[in-house]
């Protein structure tokens, strides 16, 4: 059998492992899911009629909102289950079981791999939920097309892989799950200091680079974009290049973490 064929075979093993472990042990990602689920009925419903006041000049009306903000709390799901992988991976590095990895004949990097693309998979399943509560409140993407749709996944699914690659290395260097799950805040943080609710020329102008040039203002603009056919711009490749380098930057960070010798 060949190193790839090892590589593939013990990555899908520990894949197996970590979506069994996620069934087994589920209050981690029901609790980021519903966050992003209270957070999308809050706005709509309570908050709704105020926050609708900022999006086109002050006339939009409830459905219009959602509209807005279903893009939004999309990308915020994505980062609040990425929060969990990084206290999964924190959980392995402390209770032992990477060490006793590291004495079996196996592919070393299958176990992160086993991790990122369990994580990636729960991000999308947990997106479709959402997406499902979306629809269920008002929202529709009537004039995206295939393409778009298609774009719009592939979208997610980059940002995913991205954030996920960020919060393993989060989990690696993280002394306990309590701590990890402390320094992925700014996965969670970041979402609420975008687009995500108003638009960028509605908040003080002394903010608006901080909320334009982080990474999630311009995922969250390009999927308004693909599905609700509103402007691009330069969001489409701020986009693309957060996710590679985010992707290239967290793999090249977890893999130096995790191949260091163990004291």
């Amino acid at each position: 059998m060949s190193a790839l064929s090892l590589a593939v075979r013990d990555s899908n093993t520990m894949l197996r492992r970590n979506l069994l472990h996620a069934r087994r042990y589920p209050s981690m990602t029901l609790n980021l899911l519903l966050t992003p689920i209270m957070m999308l009925l809050l706005f709509v419903y309570i908050f709704g009629d105020v926050m609708s006041a900022g999006i086109g000049g002050g006339g939009a009306d409830r459905s219009e909102y959602i509209a807005y903000l279903v893009p939004g709390i999309v990308m915020m799901t994505i980062g609040g289950t990425t929060v969990g992988t990084a206290v999964s991976v924190s959980m392995d590095m402390t209770e032992g079981i990477i060490a006793r990895f590291r004495t079996m004949a196996i592919h070393r990097g299958s176990v992160l791999v086993g991790h990122v693309v369990g994580s990636v998979l729960q991000s999308i399943a947990s997106v479709v939920l959402v997406g499902a509560v979306a629809v269920a409140i008002g929202f529709r993407s009537t004039d995206a097309t295939a393409l778009e749709w298609v774009a719009a996944f592939g979208l997610l699914a980059l940002f995913a892989l991205a954030l996920t690659w960020i919060a393993v290395g989060m989990g690696l260097i993280s002394p306990n799950p309590e701590a990890a799950s402390n320094n992925a805040l700014p996965l969670i943080f970041l979402p609420l200091i975008s687009s995500t609710f108003v638009p960028i020329d509605a908040m003080p102008g002394w903010f608006q680079p901080i909320a334009e040039y982080q990474p999630f203002t311009p995922a969250i603009e390009t999927l308004r974009g693909l599905l609700l056919g509103t402007e691009i711009g330069h969001n489409g490749w701020l986009a693309l290049i957060w996710c590679l380098a985010l992707t290239v930057l967290g793999y090249l960070w977890s893999k130096s973490v995790f191949n260091r010798d163990p004291k």
